[in-house]
């Protein structure tokens, strides 16, 4: 205890926040661009042209230069998995990151096939397979974002990382039974990429028939729901108007009884007592 208030301890009187050990989201917690998920988003988007140049550097020969751009791409795709993390722990996600997060993906994992390809070191057809794999998950999530949002599967994350771990081997200058281990983990990428791209499109067709079934029945709903209330004004107006009616009836006045001569009967007694008195 220092004995000082908080205010001249240097506080108001929250409790200071705890050192060391997980970091917490308040510390991390920007809603603007500039926050560490987007930060890494950026960087490996910045990554995607050096990495091409290294590995295409002196015609794509030099292990060095290999060795060079394969650390690029595992650092772009260590951000990769970072990037998201922190997002999604911190309540970091931001429009930027919806877009830029899967562009920066592809394009490092494009360029790198393409490239790959161009110096003879993989076949065309791989490059074609993944990357029309890649393209057509793409637009079919913006297919059916309108209705559902497709999740990422547990496979999708398994052919996530043996891509990367195949696409890494190619980048190094491997020979000998580890280049004969490369062309067997690809293959296994490859069919990990051919099997969830297809379970992507039939998880794309059920959720758009059910937001559009559902859709429909809201809409149903709500027409009944109109439906209903048009019928029930008339007769809640027509009883209003009984209502209204029945209130407005007068009650009957009474009005003296008039006298053989037109009198009323209270003042022809009252001449009779006057007479009476007068006799008397």
């Amino acid at each position: 205890m220092t004995g000082l208030p908080a205010s001249a301890a240097g506080g108001s009187g929250a409790t200071p926040a705890p050192r060391g050990g997980k970091l917490g989201a308040a510390a991390v917690n920007q809603a603007g661009l500039w926050n560490i998920a987007n930060i890494l988003t950026m960087m490996r988007l910045l990554l995607v042209p050096g990495f091409v140049m290294l590995l295409l550097y002196d015609g794509g020969g030099d292990p060095v230069w290999r060795a060079f751009a394969w650390a690029a791409f595992a650092v772009a795709m260590i951000t990769d998995v970072f990037d998201g993390h922190l997002a999604r722990t911190y309540n970091l996600v931001t429009d930027f990151g919806k877009i830029a997060d899967p562009i920066a993906d592809k394009a490092i994992m494009g360029a790198a096939l393409v490239c790959l390809s161009w110096l003879g070191d993989l076949p065309w057809w791989i490059t074609g397979v993944i990357l029309f794999r890649e393209l057509g998950i793409t637009l079919m999530r913006f297919w059916v974002i309108r209705l559902s949002v497709i999740p990422a599967s547990r496979g999708g994350k398994v052919k996530t990382l043996a891509q990367g771990i195949a696409v890494g081997m190619y980048v190094l200058v491997l020979t000998g039974p580890l280049a004969t281990l490369r062309f067997w983990v690809m293959m296994a990428a490859v069919v990990l990429t051919v099997v969830t791209g297809l379970d992507y499109v039939r998880q794309a067709f059920v959720l758009r028939r059910r937001g559009i079934a559902a859709e429909r029945a809201a809409a149903m709903e709500a027409v009944a729901a109109a439906a209903d209330v048009e019928g029930a004004g008339p007769g809640r107006c027509a009883a209003q108007d009984v209502h209204g009616a029945a209130e407005g009836v007068a009650e009957p006045v009474v009005e003296p009884v008039a006298g053989p001569r037109g009198k009323p009967a209270g003042e022809r007694v009252a001449g009779a007592r006057g007479a009476t008195e007068a006799e008397r």
